[in-house]
């Protein structure tokens, strides 16, 4: 059944009740074969071989129940969480909202999950050894009560590390009260030299994800802490704060701002970034992507992965499928043989 027949009768729905049904009806999918090695697509980032540049970003699988499905929607890979070292049930309701009228998203749910000794366990049930399963990242934060912010994060790390292919630092939520002020480069060099340290002789890349708020200065910090820790990726970007010209009666809500409207940002972000590390850390663009062309243009800008989210609600679930078809058309009309020699062509 085509998606714009079903999408009226889930919009009729509360968007987080819409939200569970979709991950109820991906946990009864049969499980995917891994997904063919494509030459065109595939690529190395980080260490991890992606068979596609087209990745689900957190937010959309908190509990780790669907993740390994991903492959059978055309995604190259797919981080799960934000996963916090204890249970806690994350702001009151309603906390998600749609903005039709502006292919958008504002959710403040606030790293609501079970904890992340229940999703281990869950986890480690389908988890396959690296390299034969689905790419999965599980993204960490702390507790919204935690007095210690930063011994969180190295629970997450203890935790969460020998279940993922990569984990990520999630400092950039605009939905834990103080969550973003860990951005700052004395907090940034606390947490990082304490997640490192953690994580040892353990080979699980470590990606870090920042905000598309933030200031030139801000920017020169975080790329300098990310290359001084050796961090292994950064992720470009979270949702806004920010509430650019919008039409939709939600407009007004508070939280994270994710969409269409958020595109033009997190990619001046990107090629900010770009600017600043060059080829020294590889780059991962999330924010408003929702067709190959913005994908095609965010890789060129200096993004070796892409992921997407809130283009789901209004595109349907197939959309990482139609993006990949799309790039390797792009990629033929120009030539380009492999996805990563397009990496920053016009940076």
């Amino acid at each position: 059944m085509s998606y714009r027949l079903i999408r009226p009768l889930l919009f009729a729905l509360d968007a987080e009740r819409a939200h569970h049904l979709s991950i109820a009806a991906l946990r009864m999918m049969p499980t995917p074969a891994p997904a063919p090695h494509d030459p065109m697509l595939a690529s190395m980032v980080a260490g991890i071989a992606f068979p596609n540049p087209v990745g689900l970003a957190a937010g959309y699988d908190k509990e780790g129940r669907v993740a390994h499905k991903m492959y059978g929607l055309g995604f190259g890979f797919a981080e799960l969480g934000t996963l916090t070292p204890l249970a806690q049930p994350g702001n009151p309701h309603p906390r998600l909202f749609r903005l039709v009228e502006d292919r958008a998203v504002i959710n403040r749910f606030g790293f609501n999950n079970g904890g992340q000794g229940a999703a281990a366990d869950r986890i480690a049930r389908y988890r396959r050894p690296t390299g034969q399963g689905p790419v999965i990242g599980i993204n960490i934060g702390a507790n919204k009560d935690a007095t210690d912010r930063v011994a969180d994060y190295v629970t997450g790390v203890r935790c969460m590390a020998p279940l993922a292919d990569y984990l990520t630092v999630n400092i950039s939520s605009p939905n834990t009260p103080g969550l973003r002020a860990l951005q700052d480069r004395a907090a940034l060099d606390q947490l990082l030299g304490a997640v490192m340290a953690a994580r040892g002789h353990d080979a699980t890349p470590i990606f870090l994800k920042v905000a598309p708020d933030l200031e030139p200065a801000d920017v020169d910090d975080i790329a300098a802490a990310c290359l001084d820790h050796r961090i292994d990726a950064l992720i470009v970007s979270n949702t806004t704060i920010g509430r650019p010209a919008l039409r939709s009666a939600h407009a007004r809500e508070t939280g994270g701002l994710s969409g269409a409207p958020l595109h033009d940002l997190s990619l001046a972000r990107l090629k900010d970034f770009r600017r600043l590390l060059g080829t020294r850390l590889p780059l991962i663009g999330v924010g408003g992507i929702a067709n190959a062309d913005q994908a095609y243009a965010r890789i060129r800008a200096g993004a070796s992965l892409v992921q997407l989210y809130s283009a789901l609600v209004y595109e349907g679930p197939y959309l990482a499928r139609r993006i990949n078809a799309g790039l390797k058309v792009l990629m033929t009309r120009d030539g380009v043989a492999n996805i990563a020699d397009l990496v920053g062509v016009d940076a």
